[in-house]
């Protein structure tokens, strides 16, 4: 009779996404999550094919909660705003899905997919069909690189970062409306 099964890829995936945001992606092994869901490592073998895997996995489940929260939004403005709270709250997990780097696993087009559509439809609602992919792309290029900085440290300069928010999202949100 085979042995029942000890844990669930849920708890896997949950395991190692408290792993990346506590220890970064180097702090990321097979042992790490064993240990923390309470197995031998080859036994996440049975549910994760590897590391690589479980890192995409780990992506995925992140832009799953990234996209509750935007298609929960119900303006630019506040999809704009949960895009911002999701990377503060998740620094770690905003860098791998949003800035992943040479090498790092990705998730898979399906997942990315459903999280850039919030995106796109509320930026055509805006500008119209013609232009809602160009600003979907600016808007997220200029968002995520505001809060990579953020949580990163890199607004050193006097002046409240708070504001300097605010006024880039309001004048790329004008300048969206104004491409109509």
């Amino acid at each position: 009779m085979p042995a029942p099964d000890k844990t669930s890829l849920g708890a896997i995936v949950h395991a190692a996404r408290q792993l990346v945001e506590s220890d970064g992606l180097p702090g990321l092994t097979m042992q790490s999550v064993a240990q923390r869901v309470g197995v031998r490592a080859p036994s996440l073998y049975k549910r994760v094919g590897n590391r690589d895997e479980l890192i995409r996995l780990v992506a995925e489940a992140a832009l799953s909660d990234l996209s509750d929260a935007l298609r929960a939004a119900p303006d630019l403005y506040r999809l704009a705003e949960a895009f911002r709270s999701f990377g503060h709250l998740h620094p770690a997990a905003f860098q791998l899905i949003m800035a992943p780097g040479a090498g790092v696993p990705v998730a898979s087009l399906a997942a990315t997919a459903a999280v850039t559509q919030p995106v796109i439809d509320a930026t055509r609602a805006l500008c119209g069909e013609a232009r809602g992919l160009d600003a979907a792309r600016t808007l997220t290029a200029w968002a995520t690189g505001f809060i990579i900085m953020e949580n990163n440290g890199g607004f050193r300069l006097d002046g409240d970062v708070e504001e300097a928010w605010r006024f880039g999202l309001e004048r790329i949100l004008e300048a969206i409306a104004r491409s109509r």
